[in-house]
């Protein structure tokens, strides 16, 4: 196991990812482990500092989360957050309780901008707060470092032990200094050197990936997204061709997306791609299924059968390489700690307990954004690396209940007309990604002098960075009216659009 310059312990907190996201992005390498990782395993990856998450529960109720005492012990800088304060605080001797007045939201506090953590930020800054208890008694040989009106300790250090802890999320976007604040703890407090880059990933992951697969070969199964084109251009540059890709035309994609993904793979990247027909099989399979969990993994599990049917065609095929990013494992499944699962993604939960080949994903640590970075610096061309995300269900989880053939076909044609027109309006690039939902909702309409009972479909657009938070973007109403006016005019079947203007959370960015 290699050193991690940073390891955070999950409590279960939905921020967990953003910490690391943070770190990254100030060039920070960092890992997620749960919270119960044992001491030894801890002790294996050599951390220079230990970030302990934020949680949903209470330090002082009986079988609440608590790593392995001896963390305390390690001699290794220290940072608490919520949670995680809660928890130094209970362990090293000081009080916990639920507060009177809880705090969630904005909050001012005024911090001590001489403490190494708070190092070039304001006296008084603004922070995201979201607690039901507080430290009402600091351990000993701990001060005060930061105070709310709510909050008399929301920022503590022990500068001895070098251990801290903050009441508040500096993870999140709405805490004015919190990238700071995170930097601070990785370089100035844990003396980390910030050179983790894209270019040092590829060349980590080139040499990892070359020892594990050896002299075997890999089938690599391809969406044409941004993720699974990266994750293949990464194999192609590690083992040249002993990669096999595979694309699965499902009958799930957007209007005239096997034809594009040909032409990319085969003129763009000059790798043979194996396509597989198979609309038939997957429409068979969701015929009749409503629920969209249940829909996710019938679509994982015939993904799989497909890859597995092909890789006995060929010699030595050992391993399933896939695009999984760090977002769709932390939805989709608790691998890490006591997060929740959101959802299943096709790709992580939706895979069957065994499997005849190996997993191979090279980008199961790294956010959208990073991939994309990875994409240019592997040399992808800006046109693949920056277009929107697509579900690997695809369009079965645009289509509301049932997936029939006619149902993808409307969704299909409004859907490349939304695309078409941000495009022409610039608003392509704006957005982090925008779509149609086919919402199998019938509603009355009229076209001349004729009544019509036709589907509804939602416009669905956000803006984010990272895909685990989201707004809705604000796009111009008369784009909006040239879209809807369009879709209605010309895919024969709709006869209303509806705009989404909720965010992530409390929504989800694709409806199913």
């Amino acid at each position: 196991m290699r050193q991690t310059p940073i390891l955070i312990l999950d409590f279960g907190s939905q921020y967990t990812q953003l910490i690391a996201r943070r770190l990254r992005e100030a060039k920070i390498y960092c890992e997620i482990a749960p919270f119960s990782e044992p001491i030894g395993a801890i002790r294996a990856r050599k951390p220079q500092g230990i970030i302990l998450s934020g949680g949903p529960a209470s330090v002082y109720e009986e079988g609440a989360y608590a790593p392995d005492r001896a963390v305390f012990d390690l001699q290794t800088p220290i940072l608490g957050v919520c949670y995680g304060m809660h928890l130094i605080a209970h362990t090293l001797g000081g009080a916990v309780v639920q507060s009177d007045a809880q705090e969630y939201g904005k909050a001012e506090i005024v911090a001590d901008e001489k403490s190494r953590l708070f190092s070039g930020t304001n006296h008084k800054q603004i922070v995201w707060m979201s607690h039901a208890d507080r430290v009402t008694k600091l351990p000993e040989g701990f001060c005060k470092i930061a105070e709310s009106q709510n909050a008399p300790f929301a920022a503590i250090a022990h500068d001895q032990k070098q251990i801290f802890a903050l009441q508040f999320h500096p993870e999140v976007a709405h805490t004015e200094f919190g990238a700071k604040i995170l930097a601070n703890f990785a370089i100035n407090i844990c003396q980390i050197n910030p050179d983790w880059t894209m270019k040092s990933f590829a060349e980590e992951q080139i040499a990892l990936i070359r020892e594990r697969v050896g002299g075997n070969k890999v089938l690599c199964a391809l969406s044409g997204g941004v993720d699974s084109s990266v994750a293949a251009a990464l194999l192609h540059k590690a083992i040249g061709d002993r990669l096999i890709p595979v694309f699965v035309d499902n009958g799930l994609l957007r209007k005239d997306e096997a034809a594009r993904v040909k032409q990319i793979f085969e003129e763009g990247l000059k790798l043979p791609l194996i396509t597989l027909q198979a609309e038939a099989i997957f429409l068979s399979r969701l015929k009749g299924i409503r629920e969209p969990e249940k829909k996710r993994k019938i679509i994982g599990h015939t993904f799989i059968d497909l890859f597995e049917s092909e890789a006995r065609r060929h010699k030595d095929v050992a391993f399933l390489a896939q695009g999984t990013l760090y977002p769709d494992v932390i939805e989709s499944v608790s691998v890490r700690g006591p997060s929740k699962t959101i959802k299943t993604h096709h790709n992580v939960g939706g895979l069957p307990e065994k499997l005849a080949l190996d997993l191979i994903e090279p980008l199961r640590e790294l956010f959208k954004d990073e991939v994309r970075e990875l994409g240019l610096e592997l040399g992808l061309p800006e046109e693949m690396v920056f277009r929107h995300p697509f579900p690997g269900p695809g369009l079965a989880v645009r289509v509301i209940g049932d997936v029939k053939k006619e149902s993808l076909e409307l969704l299909r044609e409004a859907d490349a007309i939304l695309l078409d027109e941000l495009k022409k309006s610039g608003y392509y690039q704006k957005v982090w990604q925008a779509f149609c939902v086919l919402l199998n909702v019938h509603s009355v309409g009229v076209m001349g002098d004729n009544r019509t009972y036709d589907n509804a479909v939602a416009i669905r657009a956000v803006e984010s960075s990272d895909g685990m938070t989201a707004n809705f973007a604000k796009l111009p109403f008369e784009l909006l009216e040239t879209i809807s006016a369009r879709i209605i005019n010309e895919v024969k079947g709709i006869n209303r659009a509806v705009y989404d203007v909720s965010s992530k959370p409390p929504a989800t960015i694709e409806w199913e």
